[in-house]
């Protein structure tokens, strides 16, 4: 598959790098940082050949086939329904001074092989705004339970209309 564009979102996480791996790297993570998590299972871990089924609390299923990993400095992945086109995603973590910057860029499967022409309008007023706040969710999801130490209340940044 072709993936036309792109949605990045990067956030200062108010801890270390080796925590923030400590923490993404963890079995059944999504549990315990994700805003919209209902449950996450892990069929198959660590490492590059990783698998694992996030279950969100609309109902959407999900499931995750890791592509690389990169200890101590991120992963990416496919996800996507179980027999559906997959989104491939990016989590990237880098020193921010004391604390670590967490980037995670999702390349959508929507309208990837539809001409740019015709996906610009929907993908820049539809899907990179809800993916958008969706990662900024997500991410502040990772920081909570990086400085709170416990885990994330359900639709704690808001609800999403795609994921709540």
């Amino acid at each position: 598959m072709q993936y036309k564009q792109s949605v990045e979102v990067i956030k200062t996480i108010e801890t270390s790098t080796d925590k923030v791996w400590d923490i993404i790297s963890e079995p059944g993570h999504l549990e315990l940082v994700h805003p919209f998590a209902k449950s996450h299972t892990v069929t198959t871990w660590p490492g590059p050949e990783s698998k694992d089924i996030l279950v969100y609390l609309s109902g959407l299923r999900y499931e995750r086939e890791f592509l690389s990993w990169e200890e101590g400095k991120g992963y990416s992945l496919k996800i996507g329904g179980k027999n559906s086109k997959k989104s491939k995603v990016i989590w990237k973590i880098s020193p921010d001074g004391d604390n670590a910057s967490l980037s995670i860029t999702i390349y959508p499967h929507f309208l990837a092989n539809t001409p740019k022409l015709i996906s610009l309008l929907p993908y820049k007023f539809l899907i990179n705004p809800k993916l958008k706040s969706y990662l900024n969710s997500v991410l502040s999801g990772i920081n909570y339970y990086a400085v709170e130490q416990k885990p994330v209340p359900k639709n704690h940044f808001g609800n999403h209309k795609w994921f709540s």
